[in-house]
């Protein structure tokens, strides 16, 4: 038999492929869906890319039959359109609500005999949909285990002629230990846990000692061992993807900001530093904002600003020549050496030789870190920060973000590296919060 699964608007919105992920089971349009969908098309938003591409695969399936009746899709799926009527009505419910007309649909099929999943990223739906006894589950083609997400490092209990073996060797191969590429191992003696030795993976079995100057970045130095980590996979230019997951105060923005302006200003690695994070707002939107682009940007980009502020001149106000650090910032700026992006406009560029930081990246989808990573060119390093613990967009969570997505898929891979950064370093009231509030 046959499983029917109902989609409610968002599970499109977050995914455009969503319609053939069902294998070869029928798959329920409810036209409140279709409704919903053209409201969201004009928009100028990856939640409007994905509701004009939905819009455009079904007009596409519309030449192999009648969509009411439902045609067949590539994966020998059913896509079927429903039109609600006074018939799916549930006694009770509000209909000129579009999630109760959604639910009156998967209910409809459900007294029909059929075998019926309602599928939404919508908490609240999923619970209307369970005290109508109907199986109900959240869109998951794209989730990751986070209580099992890869940190980026190991510590591991070896005897103390292992420790100093390791010192005395330029390379040492650890017999029975598979290592990811870029993996951190972190050697402590048995008998005296002050003893320790620090690694990176060469190869599966056989671990380096770090970059002696890959240890401070725009005269900042680590203080904790994953930040010392941090530093070794931002300021190596082999490594084109580095993933730093922390909490508040672990430093992971300042750590990605100090290497950018290291690697562009100093070492001369990359042409510009260009710096993005999403405009996932609490309120209303960037576009309800007055001014221009740029003021309204600024407005986002302050968390950024307050950090280059920070890097650029600590708490001087000026240097020796007179120049404020406000001036010193906003000249780098001006001369596009260090430039703030908002991702909308990111989108459809070619982006070569430039040092890339996605700040806030745990408010991404995976399709819209895929997009940003695809615009790197030759010479781009691209690093992604965030926190899954903080996600303000309402349909993601720390298992389906893309963040922690991009983290878990491309651990395997030569040229990506991560660290999760343990310890907040911002202060100790900011250390207290992230820990127990």
């Amino acid at each position: 038999m046959k499983k029917h699964f109902v989609l409610d608007t968002n599970v499109l919105l977050h995914n455009a492929d969503a319609i053939s992920s069902f294998d070869d089971n029928v798959v329920i349009l409810p036209m409140t869906v279709i409704e919903e969908l053209d409201k969201f098309k004009s928009r100028n938003d990856e939640l409007a890319r994905n509701a004009r591409q939905v819009i455009r695969r079904l007009d596409k399936l519309r030449s192999k039959g009648h969509l009411g009746d439902g045609v067949t899709m590539g994966n020998d799926g059913l896509l079927k359109i429903f039109i609600e009527s006074d018939e799916a009505a549930i006694d009770g419910m509000d209909m000129s609500v579009p999630d109760n007309r959604i639910l009156a649909a998967a209910h409809f099929f459900q007294t029909r005999g059929e075998k019926v999943i309602f599928v939404s990223k919508d908490i609240n739906a999923r619970l209307k949909a369970d005290a109508l006894g109907i199986e109900v589950m959240d869109f998951e083609k794209q989730t990751v285990n986070f209580d099992e997400l890869f940190c980026g490092y190991r510590e591991i209990k070896v005897s103390s002629t292992i420790v100093d073996e390791f010192f005395r060797e330029d390379h040492y191969a650890l017999e029975g230990y598979d290592f990811f590429p870029n993996e951190f191992v972190l050697l402590v003696d048995e008998s005296n846990d002050k003893h320790t030795g620090i690694g990176r993976a060469l190869d599966q079995h056989t671990i380096g000692h770090l970059n002696s100057n890959f240890d401070s970045a725009w005269n900042t130095r680590s203080r904790s061992k994953e930040q010392r980590m941090a530093y070794e996979l931002l300021l190596d230019p082999n490594i084109e993807l580095v993933t730093l997951v922390g909490q508040a105060g672990t430093g992971k923005t300042l750590l990605a900001l100090a290497a950018g302006l290291e690697m562009v200003l100093h070492q001369k690695q990359y042409e510009r530093l260009l710096v993005s994070r999403p405009i996932i707002p609490l309120g209303k939107d960037l576009g309800y904002m007055p001014g221009t682009k740029d003021e309204k940007l600024s407005l986002w980009m302050q968390p950024i600003f307050d950090n280059l502020t920070y890097l650029m001149g600590g708490s001087k106000r000026h240097n020796d020549n007179g120049e404020s650090v406000r001036q010193k910032v906003e000249k780098l700026l001006k001369d596009n050496t260090v430039e703030l992006e908002a991702l909308s406009y990111i989108r459809g560029r070619s982006i070569p030789r430039q040092y890339i930081v996605v700040d806030e990246a745990q408010n991404l989808t995976p399709h819209e870190v895929k997009t940003i990573i695809s615009r790197a060119g030759e010479g781009t390093k691209i690093v992604l920060t965030g926190d899954p613990y903080q996600i303000d967009n309402p349909y993601l969570d720390a298992r389906s973000n893309g963040l922690a997505y991009t983290v878990e898929r491309l651990k395997d891979q030569e040229i990506h590296g991560h660290v999760t950064l343990m310890k907040s370093e911002r202060s100790t009231l900011a250390g207290i919060a992230a820990e127990y509030l």
